[in-house]
């Protein structure tokens, strides 16, 4: 059945995930949804979205300064430079995901973006792929995990060379920064996305 908008103790109305953890309430109110502008915004967050799979949300909210510090503020160039050493670094630092599959798709998503620079570069790549707005969902049921959209742009990054970009990660980066406005009908974020 799913869940609609939730009324917080502040009086607004919010996303149910967003009304609850403190962390998770100011990514709602503040971020998710919201279109962010560079390459390095852009690479954080496909990074941040391939790291959540399998997690939830709000462990990869609490360790976001310490990715930050860990991939160079996702500097594309520092981060495709990354060695063997910096990968041994990056599996023993407690403060992020040591998945080994996962840095190794950051960097290799770090090289591709990088090589994406001739064609316009990985800001106007993935906003190629917005879609028309649709209706607002009244509950968390009617959200999807995927879109024709997030299937197309996993298969279009996949082509360019980026790695751990499936179109549910992708629907994801998708929602969070504002190619699509997820938040629920009745949501005071609904309609100020991108």
């Amino acid at each position: 059945m799913g869940a609609p908008a939730v009324v917080g103790v502040d009086g607004l109305a919010r996303c149910p995930w967003g009304a609850g953890d403190p962390v998770n309430l100011a990514y709602h109110d503040t971020e998710w949804g919201m279109r962010v502008s560079g390459e390095a915004a852009h690479l954080e967050r496909l990074t941040l979205e391939a790291f959540q799979s399998g997690l939830s949300w709000l462990t990869i909210l609490n360790k976001r300064e310490a990715f930050r510090t860990a991939f160079a503020g996702f500097d594309a160039d520092a981060v495709a430079s990354f060695d063997e050493r910096d990968v041994e670094r990056l599996m023993a630092d407690t403060g992020i995901v040591r998945n080994r599959r996962k840095v190794d798709a950051a960097i290799t998503n770090a090289r591709a973006t990088v090589a994406l620079r001739d064609s316009g570069g990985l800001e106007a790549f993935i906003w190629s792929f917005r879609p028309d707005p649709g209706p607002a969902p009244r509950t968390t049921a009617e959200v999807p995990t995927t879109s024709p959209e997030s299937l197309a742009l996993s298969q279009a990054l996949k082509r360019a060379g980026f790695a751990h970009v499936g179109p549910t990660t992708m629907y994801a980066l998708m929602e969070a920064i504002g190619l699509v406005d997820d938040h629920l009908e009745g949501c005071h974020r609904r309609g100020r996305a991108g």
